[in-house]
Order: C-alpha cells, then sequence, then structure tokens
C-alpha cells in the first residue's frame, strides 16, 4: 500500500447540512427543553444581563448615543455572553453533570490556559473582541449618519422618535435602517455559530467565521427566518424593560446550540472540552 494514500489532510472546513425552512423552530423547542433541564442556571444567565441593561437604561435613560450604544453592543456580544448557555447544552446532549462548577470552567478556562495557538482556548476571546469591535463601529457609524442628516439634534430618546423615526420629510429612519441592515447581514453570518463551534472543537477563528457563512449561504432562507426570530425575541426582550431578556437570552442561547449541531458536521474535528486541560 502506497503509504502516501494512507495519509488524510484533515479537511479546510467542517461540512455543513442543508436544512429544512422549519427547522428554526425545532431549534426553539429544544433550546426551552435544554432551559428546562437547568431553569436556575440558564435563567441566571438571563437575569445577569437584564440587570445590566436596566442599570445602564437608568444612567442613560436621556443620552440617546450611550442607550443606543448599550442596546446595539448587548445584539452583538449577546452570542458571547452565552458562551456557557452553549456549554450547558452541550453537556446535556452528552449526559454529563450541567451544574455551577460547569459554568465556573467555561469561564475561567481562558485565564488559566494562556496558550496562543490558532485553535487554542483564545479563540473565543478573540472572537468576542471581533463582535465587540463591530458593535463600536455601528454606534459610530449610526451617530454620524444622524448627526448629518437629522433635521435636528438628537440627544435624548425623544428626539430621535421625534426628529428621526416620526420624521416623514428627510427619510432618515429608512436609511438609517437600511445601513442597520447592511452591518447586522454579515455580523449575523460570521457569527450564528462561529462561538458554539469554537466552544465544541479545536479550531480556528477564521475557519469557524468561513464555516458560519458557509451555513448561512448553504441555507439562506432557514438562515434569514433564523436571524428575523432571533431579531423579534430580542427586541420583546428589549421593549419590556429587559425583563423579558431573563428568558429570552437563555431560550436563544441554547436554542442556538441546536442551531450549530443541525447545521455543522463535526465528525473528525477534536473536541475542546476533552482536552481542556491541554488547551
Amino acid at each position: 500500500m502506497n503509504p502516501l494514500k494512507s495519509y488524510e489532510s484533515p479537511p479546510l472546513l467542517p461540512d455543513v447540512r442543508d436544512v429544512s425552512f422549519h427547522r428554526p423552530l425545532v431549534w426553539l423547542q429544544k433550546g426551552w427543553a435544554d432551559l428546562h433541564h437547568t431553569p436556575s442556571l440558564s435563567l441566571l444567565h438571563g437575569f445577569v444581563v437584564a440587570v445590566l441593561g436596566y442599570v445602564i437604561a437608568v444612567i442613560a435613560h436621556d443620552k440617546f448615543w450611550l442607550l443606543a450604544g448599550a442596546v446595539s453592543g448587548f445584539l452583538v456580544i449577546a452570542p458571547l455572553l452565552a458562551t456557557s448557555l452553549y456549554a450547558m447544552s452541550c453537556a446535556i446532549e452528552k449526559n454529563r453533570p450541567v451544574n455551577f462548577d460547569l459554568l465556573t470552567r467555561i469561564w475561567t478556562q481562558w485565564q488559566l490556559q494562556l496558550r496562543h495557538q490558532p485553535d487554542s482556548y483564545w479563540s473565543l476571546i478573540r472572537f468576542g473582541l471581533l463582535l465587540a469591535a463591530a458593535a463600536t463601529g455601528w454606534v459610530l457609524t449610526s451617530s454620524a449618519l444622524i448627526t448629518l442628516f437629522s433635521p435636528s439634534p438628537v440627544r435624548a430618546p425623544v428626539d430621535f422618535i421625534r426628529y428621526v423615526v416620526l420624521d416623514r420629510e428627510h427619510y432618515v429612519f429608512e436609511i438609517w435602517l437600511c445601513l442597520g441592515g447592511m452591518m447586522a447581514a454579515p455580523v449575523f453570518a460570521s457569527s450564528v455559530i462561529t462561538l458554539p463551534l469554537l466552544l465544541d472543537r479545536r479550531i480556528g477563528v477564521l475557519q469557524a467565521v468561513l464555516t458560519s457563512w458557509k451555513a448561512v449561504l448553504r441555507n439562506p432562507a432557514t438562515m434569514a427566518t433564523w436571524s428575523c426570530l432571533i431579531m423579534g425575541l430580542w427586541t420583546v426582550g428589549v421593549l419590556s424593560v429587559f425583563l423579558g431578556l431573563i428568558f429570552i437570552l437563555p431560550w436563544l442561547g441554547h436554542a442556538s446550540w441546536h442551531a450549530y449541531r443541525d447545521l455543522v458536521d463535526v465528525d473528525g474535528w477534536p473536541e475542546r472540552m476533552q482536552g481542556q486541560d491541554q488547551a
């Protein structure tokens, strides 16, 4: 046997599956089941985010750009905040213990293992910084657009409603929505399954991002539906003075794990959690 033929190099990217249009509803169903598996730990995530959101809303209630930045930042960085929710769903799937010790290991692993290989645990931190940069870029771009084109200065939330949302002469709100959609689409495509993949398998950030894009491009209608469900539920959570996020954040976090598992075939890729002592 030719020794060259016995060696197979690993694929550049994991394979992506075709999924049916209704699968996002199944992901939500499975996410709700995971939430009920260990409700106290799951709801703790949502409670922490809701409290942070409420505190920022109180501080920035009359400072529109600070409030807009906080809300936008929460939306973009939410996948990072849900990292331990992915770990919980992974543990439930594999019949492993789900407890506070699991959450502690997930959020302290990056401090204990300071290796810098492309597929090390630091890949989650690097991707989190990219999400933070994306959120900052959106706030700066949004503020520049409204500052330049709003007929009157926007300093408080009521000014945004009066001079941007309700204004029917300058179409600033419509332009703002289009710009937001143009910036949100690539962020969604880059992150929809990236963090669960990075948490689950030893893979580099670029490979994980490209796999996320691959999943979106292969299932455009399904992923568009999933993005609309995420935005709709997130909007409900924010409009409920962040109280709805107590349930919505863990629900979407657990559901996102099942979206990743449904979309990506990671057979043959080494598990990260299995060898986390060497991460």
